[in-house]
């Protein structure tokens, strides 16, 4: 299997969101995904461009994609590199998509400078969970990701 990883275009857009959305049914949360095709086109594309996208191709056409920006850390004063998604079609996994997208990253980081890699993998998904610790992802245990949204936010912002 040929696979070609390459920097989104814009018309990339409509594959990247259905990718997305695939991910979110994966991830068990299917309607959770409110971003629209506009949204994500200015995210990538856009006067003030938020964050980058991979396309992975093989012979049967865009198999999964990564997006990526980066991110500071105030201990070493470099920044970073974090991964907020990565996806390989179910029909395309086992063949080296997933380890090429990483090797590929962590050659955007080494390049630029950057002192990290980091990424989030849900608990329960052990298959992923076993691929980082092979490719040598370290889990961070004694940090737990805290959010803040919606109604809570809107309060906290306006004093309540």
């Amino acid at each position: 299997m040929s696979i070609v990883l390459r920097e989104a275009a814009p018309n990339d857009v409509p594959v990247i969101y259905g990718f997305i959305r695939d991910l979110a049914a994966f991830e068990r949360e299917p309607d959770a995904v409110k971003m629209t095709q506009a949204q994500l086109y200015d995210a990538l594309f856009g006067a003030r461009q938020r964050a980058a996208a991979l396309i992975v191709e093989t012979e049967a056409g865009p198999q999964g994609f990564a997006i990526w920006f980066e991110s500071f850390n105030t201990w070493t004063g470099q920044p970073g590199l974090y991964v907020e998604d990565i996806y390989v079609a179910p029909e395309a996994r086992g063949n080296g998509i997933g380890a090429k997208i990483f090797r590929h990253l962590a050659g955007v980081a080494v390049a630029r400078g950057y002192q990290r890699l980091e990424w989030f993998v849900l608990n329960w998904n052990d298959s992923a969970i076993k691929f980082y610790e092979k490719l040598g992802g370290e889990p961070l245990s004694d940090w737990t990701k805290y959010r803040l949204s919606g109604a809570a936010l809107d309060a906290l912002a306006t004093g309540g």
